[in-house]
């Protein structure tokens, strides 16, 4: 009889320290880092609005850097202007920049100086646009609709965080419409220009 109760005692401890180990498990550590949930992207709004053109933009500026030729990286139309990867390198190290100038600093790692040296790269510059543009828009969800309203310094003006948001897409298609050109003279045509003259359908012959 005493060897059973004992039986009986070794199971109950056993189960108990299951339990507790278990309990241990699914519960964090105390000194566990958190994990911070990443912003949710608005639905509506001046923010979802400018994250639109943003969307717009970046697949311009990285399906146009990917078409261009990385021999034509280095062409420039005159001295003292930029060259074709210049501007592209250009508008990644801004797009740290005004993520920075928004509260949002680049992640470690990143410089701007870097990114304009390696302009003639076309592998590391078209990293970097797209890079630059995940980064951007995380700043963006970053900002909530409430702050909307605050000053902000912008390219040298005055304005709100909405205000920024029309001098960054004004900055963005001042630059894309200079990269067009680029790849024109260097007789390349847009991706998404030559997409749309594919799917034209064929002029009919005159009767």
């Amino acid at each position: 009889m005493r060897r059973i109760y004992f039986v009986f005692l070794g199971l109950a401890m056993l189960t108990l320290g299951l339990a507790s180990l278990t309990e241990a498990q699914d519960k964090p550590a105390a000194n566990a880092p958190a994990v911070a949930a990443a912003p949710a992207a608005p639905a509506s709004g001046a923010r979802a609005e400018f994250l639109e053109e943003i969307a717009y933009y970046e697949k311009r500026f990285t399906r146009l850097a990917d078409g261009v030729p990385a021999d034509k990286y280095s062409w420039r139309p005159a001295d003292g202007v930029r060259s074709v990867g210049e501007v592209y390198a250009h508008i990644a190290a801004a797009n740290y920049g005004i993520a920075r100038a928004l509260g949002i600093p680049p992640p470690a790692g990143i410089d701007p100086k870097a990114i304009m040296a390696s302009a003639t790269d076309k592998a590391k510059i078209v990293q970097a646009l797209k890079d630059s543009f995940a980064h951007f828009k995380q700043a963006i969800l970053a900002i909530s609709d409430a702050d909307l309203d605050k000053p902000q310094k912008m390219f040298g003006h005055d304005t709100t965080r909405r205000g920024a948001f029309f001098l960054i897409t004004g900055h963005l298609g001042e630059h894309l419409g200079q990269s067009i050109a680029y790849a024109r003279v260097n007789g390349i045509v847009p991706p998404w220009t030559e997409e749309a003259q594919q799917q034209k359908p064929a002029d009919k012959p005159k009767q």
